[in-house]
């Protein structure tokens, strides 16, 4: 573990020797009103979430207004929704940001965002944002990577939909222009995501693979799959957060309240607590347990020169007298003196 790669963001290490870094994400969750993006962010930081990340785009720099096939979702959450008219309603506004900016660095809390091109990435260095997140579907839009690793700044990229040949290249893209510090989030990018398509092992594969930090974007339901990917090594866990999901809003779905998020954060930690090291060695907890193991003992009074029988030896707890695999070699000998029942079993007691 020593040598295993960490990052820095905000002062905070993040790396296989501390504890997971959970980013709670807000998303579009803001339902267009600035004063609930506040709120939001409060209840964000309230959770002990390491980090709060917004998403920095409008829908004029992300797509163009068209009703065109290419340009409608098909199936799922949004259905039928122009990409224009869903990203116009999940937006973060740019003249939204210095309040939400102002407002983290009041509450003490380490807030950055995903920037999806490079105007948003000019408005976040302006704002002093910590580090930079490349979604999931801007991982393939390797200017946007360069121009982002060209702040010299912590890199997150999600992998979701990257093929192996894609992930190398945004990786080598960010390292080529001046990205140092870079964490790889396996993620699945369906919203929804199945269980049982998160093939969260992928996570240590990539932290191998390319010699990153690693983690999970998560968007399965509850907190289950990103805990276990904690379990596996992964490093950062990302979560999307809402007040309630009966608020609506587009990511309300699949994302977390703050009572279960609060769970998800402490969960994490937990389980990479629990991860120490292969050890054969008593715990210093048990300690107080050992005297309760099974040992050999009198179970009835037993006269000197008396033979040991199973009538009047047994294992039980707790574990005072010799250990039970000895109980072939005490029955059939002799009491040297007068035992009473109760009494642990040793060596001097028999002949």
């Amino acid at each position: 573990m020593t040598n295993a790669p960490e990052i820095t963001i905000a002062g905070r290490q993040i790396g296989p020797g501390h504890e997971p870094y959970v980013i709670c994400e807000l998303s579009g969750n803001h339902n267009g009103s600035l004063e609930r993006a506040i709120t939001l962010l409060e209840a964000a930081a309230a959770t002990g979430a390491d980090a709060i990340k917004i998403q920095s785009y409008t829908a004029d720099t992300i797509t163009i207004d068209h009703d065109g096939p290419d340009f409608t979702v098909e199936g799922g959450l949004w259905d039928g929704r122009t990409l224009y008219d869903l990203y116009g309603e999940a937006q973060t506004p740019f003249e939204w940001h210095e309040p939400l900016f102002r407002r983290a660095r009041e509450l003490g809390v380490t807030l950055f965002s995903s920037p999806f091109d490079e105007s948003a990435v000019d408005l976040l260095e302006e704002l002093g944002a910590p580090a930079y997140k490349i979604a999931s579907f801007e991982a393939v839009d390797l200017p946007l990577v360069a121009y982002c690793a060209s702040k010299g700044k912590p890199m997150i990229i999600s992998t979701g939909m990257a093929n192996l040949d894609e992930i190398g290249e945004a990786v080598k893209t960010a390292r080529d222009n001046g990205c140092e510090q870079l964490v790889l989030l396996h993620c699945v990018s369906s919203y929804p995501a199945p269980d049982e398509q998160s093939n969260i092992r992928t996570v240590p594969d990539l932290a191998e693979r390319f010699g990153v930090v690693s983690g999970l974007s998560d968007h399965t339901g509850g907190s289950a799959v990103a805990v276990s990917s904690i379990a596996l090594g992964g490093c950062v866990v990302e979560k999307h957060f809402t007040l309630r999901r009966t608020d609506g809003g587009p990511d309300s779905a699949f994302s977390l309240e703050p009572e279960e998020f609060t769970s998800l954060v402490d969960d994490c930690k937990r389980a990479w607590r629990s991860l120490g090291k292969a050890t054969y060695d008593l715990q210093g907890s048990e300690s107080a347990s050992v005297q309760f193991r099974r040992s050999l003992y009198v179970v009835g009074d037993v006269a000197a020169g008396d033979v040991l029988t199973r009538e009047n030896v047994r294992s039980i707890r707790p574990g005072q007298g010799l250990a039970p695999k000895h109980m072939p070699d005490v029955l059939g000998k002799t009491a040297t003196r007068d035992l009473k029942r109760g009494e642990p079993l040793d060596w001097a007691a028999i002949s």
